[in-house]
């Protein structure tokens, strides 16, 4: 093969948001196989939280597939025929390699982590959502030595639990909301008790969210008791599928995702208040090595987001013609003032990604509060693996800096390989 550096592109995924994974995947691909200076390998990630599979896909597939699709297409394939049962420490396995990277397949074919370690250099992680934002992938990854994207183990099992990481927040004093979390068990065995507790700490309207999803999943603004029922009896519903009247009660679009938990949070809904200008945006970011493997930060400008309804979709926030969002964001008409409100929220943004040490790339939604006097920034969530479908904003934001597509997924690859290499030099 030539020197290319061969990358397996993990995507799909059992969360809500495979679909937009595989968008991301097939984007990163594109961005890849058409530089010349990489060998994109499609590999497509099934099953449960309890087990999962590694398939590389071939190209057809790849590119006109749904994640659904896919998902039904490997059911029926065993994962015991394996790439290199009869050719492990072989001359014949870089034939083999070869044979078998996306372009020349057929047939998904089944690939263990042991397999990967000879078929790629890198991996890129292109999941959002659980196992790939939540330090399992990662924790694999590093038990086999394969260098990969983003944020290491402990920072993403820390940023995907969104109760966890706000507490985190507030103990360094950065602003987030107030919450609290409800169980399967506290709303089976005592719901008008809990229902009761929950309008004792908290006023309507506030926000309802998974405490362990992506963003955008699940997040409703709550306006009365009854939307409270519907969102818990949906949250802990034993059936596959949410009703049509609570569906319609929580105002959720036709087939929107709406997975079931053991649990749930609620939370304070950020407002405006005295403030005298109020806007939500997404900030996102790249990090660098020096020569002395020193970690920098280089924050991009934030975006604004214009939400169609009350919660921003993730139709919205990822795919084309879907959402709005204006980078950069808007914070003042004066040019100078508006410099120095940007330049406080990266400084904000860059402390969240500091104190919970996020490395690669990430992206940060907040709430910012703009006073006469001073700019409060509102952390909502961290994502330690944000989308990068053709339409995202970070391709935007990253574009100020002077990136093309291609160099800002460059420089994510890159930071994960040497970050590998010299830990394991």
């Amino acid at each position: 093969m030539d020197q290319n550096m061969r990358i397996g592109i993990i995507m799909g995924g059992f969360s809500a948001e495979r679909h937009i994974s595989v968008e991301s995947g097939r984007n990163v691909y594109e961005k890849l196989a058409s530089s010349g200076l990489y060998t994109p390998i499609p590999i497509f990630l099934t099953g449960t939280p309890q087990e999962h599979a590694l398939f590389i896909l071939p190209i057809h597939i790849l590119l006109k597939d749904s994640a659904d699709d896919i998902h039904e297409k490997l059911k029926n394939l065993h994962t015991s025929s394996h790439l290199f049962d009869n050719y492990m420490g072989t001359p014949a396995l870089a034939s083999i390699i070869e044979k078998y990277v996306g372009s020349f397949i057929t047939q998904p074919i089944p690939v263990s982590y042991q397999e990967l370690t000879h078929l790629v250099d890198s991996v890129f992680v292109a999941l959002h959502g659980r196992p790939g934002e939540d330090g399992t992938l990662q924790t694999i990854l590093e038990e086999y030595q394969i260098p990969y994207n983003g944020s290491g183990i402990a920072a993403t099992r820390m940023a995907i639990d969104k109760f966890t990481t706000n507490r985190f927040l507030h103990t360094h004093g950065i602003h987030v909301a107030n919450q609290a979390i409800v169980s399967r068990a506290m709303w089976q065995n005592e719901q008008l008790a809990t229902i009761n507790l929950i309008e004792k700490k908290f006023k309507y309207p506030f926000i309802a969210k998974p405490v362990d999803d992506g963003c955008s999943v699940a997040v409703v603004k709550i306006q009365h008791r009854e939307m409270l029922t519907a969102y818990a009896a949906g949250i802990f519903r034993t059936t596959p599928s949410l009703s049509t009247h609570a569906a319609q009660l929580l105002n959720l679009k036709p087939h929107a995702a709406f997975p079931n938990y053991e649990r749930f949070l609620i939370e304070d809904l950020i407002e405006k208040g005295d403030a005298s200008h109020f806007l939500e945006i997404t900030g996102g970011l790249l990090t660098h090595l020096d020569a002395n493997g020193n970690r920098h930060y280089e924050m991009f400008e934030p975006s604004e987001v214009i939400a169609t309804g009350e919660i921003l979709s993730l139709e919205e926030k990822f795919l084309a013609g879907e959402g709005q969002n204006i980078t950069p964001a808007r914070f003042d008409s004066d040019l100078s003032t508006n410099t120095a409100i940007a330049t406080k929220v990266k400084k904000d943004l860059q402390q969240v990604a500091e104190v919970l040490n996020i490395e690669g790339y990430a992206r940060i939604d907040a709430m910012v509060k703009i006073y006469p006097t001073h700019t409060e920034t509102w952390i909502l969530e961290i994502n330690t693996l944000p989308a990068l479908t053709p339409a995202t904003c970070i391709f935007h934001q990253s574009a100020i800096n002077g990136y093309k597509p291609f160099d800002f997924i460059d420089a994510i690859i890159q930071y994960g390989y040497k970050k590998a290499h010299a830990i394991t030099l």
